[in-house]
C-alpha cells in the first residue's frame, strides 16, 4: 500500500474485513484537533510498509460504521487482520507507539 485509503460505510467490509493484509483503521472527523495531528504519521507509516494497509473513515460522514464499532471519542485507531478486530489504540499517540503495533501484528 502506498497511501492512507479513504473508507465509507459502503465499503468498509470490502476494504477492511475482506482485505487480504492487515489494516489499520483511523475513526476521525474535520473538527477533531488530535485527528489532524496522527494523520501525517499514517501518511507516513502507509509509505513504509507495503505489507499493511491504513485507511481512515470519517465519524461524521460514517455514522453506522462508527455506531457499529461504538465509538464514542476520536481519534480512535483499530487494528484489524483476517477480518477480525486485534486491537486498538484511542487518542493521539507518538509515532513509535503506532509503529510498535504494526511490528507486533505483522509478526
Amino acid at each position: 500500500m502506498t497511501k492512507v485509503v479513504e473508507i465509507t460505510d459502503k465499503n468498509f467490509e470490502q476494504e477492511v474485513l475482506e482485505s487480504d493484509v492487515p489494516t489499520e483503521v483511523d475513526f476521525w472527523a474535520p473538527w477533531c484537533g488530535p485527528c489532524h495531528m496522527v494523520s501525517p504519521i499514517y501518511d507516513k507509516l502507509s509509505e513504509e510498509y507495503n505489507d499493511f494497509k491504513f485507511c481512515k473513515i470519517n465519524v461524521d460522514e460514517n455514522p453506522r460504521t462508527a455506531q457499529e464499532f461504538n465509538i464514542v471519542s476520536i481519534p480512535m485507531q483499530m487494528y484489524f487482520n483476517s477480518g477480525e478486530k486485534v486491537d486498538e489504540i484511542l487518542g493521539a499517540v507518538p509515532e513509535h507507539m503506532i509503529r510498535s503495533k504494526v511490528e507486533d501484528i505483522l509478526k
